[in-house]
């Protein structure tokens, strides 16, 4: 199978492909921010949503670049360890429902620090927040840029740095208008869109790959065995990526743990719970992401086993854009250009989607819990805070574009792992000591967000990411001393140690009726409404 003459044949009819959906979706982005007139419209959609546009559009914002191009490009080359990250994904959904969902949008107004907030003294808390919330933005951010690069590399045969540079900027560019044109409305309905085509083109995937095999997954994991030639049967089993030696399986069960808490935790995520207008609808949504999500994931398995079958690891690791180019590849062999022009134009929607939603979701922190209420101390306008968002929205496009060049070339489900873990260290045990622990202070919350992202960026700066091998984002450096390349298993014990000791070391205790009041509004709803009305 020649990849790069094949795929060059129907370069026009993928960009034109392209070219449609951007067209159609930016005039829904515009249609859609037209009534952008308040904080509330522009930040939550003017809290319009129904459970299930909502629950789509949740689906839509996680079912990332990582979640199509790099877990099908990970079953692909690793089986069985590549399906964990499917699994890690979906579990983490439960996470979220049972603790943080209902909670936090019976609590909260726009953003995790108005939670926080909300019983802990308001100026240190939302800059610590806010921090962490850009940080973990800028780390998935990295993941949906490498993910652009890697896609549109493949498609247009573009090998080299600077162009697949240039690519990524382009990417970057469209992000930016998205949020600037739509903010959360336009940005939802995009959402909406992309979940309906990603999952309808994932199933006629899935079900093609199934008929290939006479509907029989056991033939599938045959021929997927088969085609990896000697040693294939390792496809099947644990350990092909994980399982070489005590560090890796130690690595896996710190990758496990940063997928099944970082979900609860992704500003991103949280944030969507707010475009509901009543508790019952934000139980509703994520019900909704739960089944989307949960089928999709399982049409990954059949695409990662599909693309070992019919196209093999050794031709998938070989083809530009690497691993993430897997289900591109499988497109093309089971449809041709066509089909493969429809998936690659749903993948290039996915990473548009995403980034939309985190980068109005880093311009909504900075603006609201920096600029309105630390910096201007409460005295703006609901208009003036907009306009520092939109501001904001291209100073983070011009920083993902960056750093998505030098990311370039990993595998986006990975990276997107590193998130999960900067999310749970930083944000989860503050979300949690401040729903459920009355004694909680504010020294606790700032030990825990600044420990659990501080241990968890230094861990990863000094881990085999960034140095000491071959695919490292720095190959030829090498300062790795943490031999994890996950830093959950240690960043996020220790971020909920120190929000312990932080608490408990504290001598300076918080108004108690401000906690009674937001432990009865959490768990009931009861003045949710007047709190985020205004």
């Amino acid at each position: 199978m020649n990849v790069a003459a094949s795929l060059q044949s129907s370069t026009w009819l993928n960009m034109s492909i392209f070219a449609l959906f951007v067209a159609v979706t930016i005039v829904i982005v515009i249609r859609a921010g037209r009534n952008n007139k308040t904080a509330a419209d522009y930040y939550a959609g003017g809290r319009s949503f129904t459970g299930g546009q909502n629950g789509t559009a949740i689906s839509g914002d996680y079912l990332s670049a990582a979640s199509f191009l790099g877990i099908t490009g990970a079953i692909a080359v690793n089986g069985y360890d590549g399906f964990l990250y499917s699994i890690g994904f979906l579990v983490a959904w439960l996470v979220a429902l049972l603790l943080v969902a209902e909670l936090l949008r019976n609590t909260g107004k726009f953003t995790m620090a108005d939670v926080l907030a909300f019983r802990l003294r308001e100026r240190p808390v939302r800059i610590a927040a806010a921090i962490s919330t850009l940080a973990v933005c800028f780390f998935y951010l990295l993941a949906q840029m490498a993910g652009a690069g890697g896609l549109i590399a493949l498609l247009l045969g573009i090998s080299d740095w600077g162009g697949q540079a240039v690519v990524i900027t382009v990417v970057g560019a469209l992000m930016i208008m998205y949020v600037l044109l739509g903010g959360m409305k336009g940005t939802t309905w995009v959402q909406i869109i992309k979940a309906i085509l990603l999952i309808a083109g994932a199933f006629v995937m899935t079900v093609m790959v199934l008929a290939i095999n006479g509907f029989n997954l056991s033939t599938l994991l045959d021929s997927a065995v088969h085609t990896a030639g000697a040693g294939g049967e390792k496809l099947l089993n644990p350990g092909l990526a994980y399982g070489k030696d005590g560090t890796s399986k130690l690595d896996f069960v710190s990758l496990g743990l940063a997928l099944v808490l970082g979900t609860a935790a992704l500003p991103h995520v949280l944030m969507r719970f707010y475009t509901v207008p009543t508790a019952k609808e934000a139980r509703k949504s994520v019900v909704w992401a739960i089944w989307i999500i949960g089928a999709f994931y399982l049409f990954t398995l059949v695409l990662g086993y599909g693309a070992a079958a019919l196209i093999g690891a050794d031709t998938i690791k070989k083809a530009p854009g690497g691993v993430n180019s897997a289900a591109p590849l499988l497109a093309f062999q089971l449809g041709g250009p066509l089909l493969l022009g429809f998936i690659s134009a749903v993948a290039f929607a996915t990473i548009l989607a995403v980034v939309a939603g985190l980068t109005i979701t880093a311009a909504a922190s900075f603006a609201h819990d920096i600029y309105a209420n630390v910096l201007a101390k409460g005295r703006t306008t609901p208009a003036s805070e907009v306009k520092v968002a939109r501001r904001t929205v291209v100073v983070i496009g011009i920083f993902a574009i960056v750093g998505g060049i030098f990311a370039n070339g990993q595998n986006v489900a990975f990276l997107v792992a590193l998130a999960f873990a900067v999310a749970a260290s930083a944000n989860l045990p503050t979300i949690l000591y401040s729903l459920f622990w009355k004694r909680f202070t504010t020294q606790g919350a700032l030990w825990s967000i600044y420990g659990g992202l501080g241990s968890a960026v230094l861990l990863i700066a000094f881990s085999p990411v960034v140095s000491g091998s071959k695919t490292s984002m720095i190959p030829g450096a090498h300062f790795a001393w943490f031999p994890l390349s996950n830093p959950g298993i240690v960043s996020i014990p220790l971020a909920f140690a120190l929000g312990w000791l932080g608490t408990v070391l504290d001598k300076r205790r918080e108004d108690p009726t401000r906690q009674a009041e937001m432990e009865v509004r959490s768990l009931t709803g009861v003045g949710a409404e007047k709190a985020v009305s205004h």
